[in-house]
């Protein structure tokens, strides 16, 4: 495997790409006018939004693969390690991309909200797929970024650039809640499968052997990443992923409770609980009683 290089700098990305680099700390780059990028594997030590438009390549997370598509967006964050491997020689790539270094936001409002911008943990398969209108959208932000980029830097540059990089973050929130709902091909029957994979795990020895069951035990298990799984959990649900799992698990233990041979320690063991009164206490907020009283009452 070859050894995987380190992209810590915009400048030394646009070096790499053939680029001259206008401000140090962020860089906006029409792809057909770019060296092909090397195939090997890369870590980022800086944020990353490539707009593909056309079939060039594919770009590897980990093991994973996703088949770049037109209008396809792809994010990276700083310590993610990708691979690009062209399907052809001499292709001329066509798209943008969009690179800021972590420094360029700091102190700033978008600095404090980063972490909010889930899909940049997403995998690459679960990229973001782009409308024609949408991809008008995201080229404007790109032109308005490039615009800022090509003025001499002042007390104003880095406001200006940093505000409309948190704009078009903010279209890529909505245009993903969209993808939501519009891919329900992609997405149909995850509630389904969820709900199944839960109650294989509480009927198996899982319980025993592992615990109670994880939001990144249920993404990896529906070969989902973990932040796309609870971005979509809650998009279809208006629950968060873990408290949809306590939910189910709860349905569950209300079960277990009935059965009289066993103690209320014994069914919270094999519900995966180290102590009973973890159990009794996630027992009590979700349904106003112990599972003692609940077991009295019915």
């Amino acid at each position: 495997m070859p050894e995987i290089a380190t992209l810590d700098a915009v400048d030394t990305y646009n070096k790499l790409r053939g680029v001259p680099t206008q401000h140090p700390l962020v860089s906006v780059i029409d792809l057909s006018t770019a060296a092909p990028i090397p195939a090997r594997p890369f870590r980022f030590g800086l944020y990353a939004i490539f707009l593909k438009e056309q079939k060039c390549g594919e770009i590897k997370y980990g093991r994973n693969y996703y088949d770049f598509q037109e209008g396809t967006l792809v994010f990276v964050a700083p310590g993610q390690v990708i691979e690009v491997q062209p399907k052809v020689d001499n292709f001329v790539p066509s798209g943008w991309a969009l690179l800021f270094h972590p420094d360029l936001i700091k102190g700033t409002s978008l600095g404090r909200r980063i972490q909010e911008y889930s899909f940049f943990s997403y995998d690459s398969r679960e990229a973001l797929h782009l409308s024609e209108k949408e991809r008008k959208i995201v080229l404007d932000c790109f032109n308005n970024i490039q615009h800022e980029v090509d003025q001499s830097i002042d007390k104003h540059s880095k406001t200006l650039i940093v505000s409309n990089i948190e704009l078009f973050l903010n279209y890529c929130t909505r245009f993903y809640d969209r993808q939501f709902i519009t891919r329900d091909d992609n997405n149909k029957g995850i509630l389904e499968k969820f709900e199944h994979l839960l109650a294989d795990y509480f009927q198996s020895d899982k319980p025993l052997t592992i615990g109670l069951p994880s939001v990144t035990y249920c993404a990896e298990s529906l070969n989902l990443s973990t932040n796309y799984f609870g971005d979509l959990i809650k998009k279809k649900t208006g629950l968060s992923a873990q408290e949809l799992i306590q939910t189910k698990l709860i349905d569950f233990a209300k079960e277990k409770v009935f059965d009289p041979e066993k103690s209320i320690g014994e069914v919270a063991y094999e519900l995966g609980f180290k102590y009973p009164q973890h159990f009794t206490r996630v027992f009590k907020q979700k349904t106003g009683m112990s599972p003692q009283e609940y077991r009295n009452l019915h």
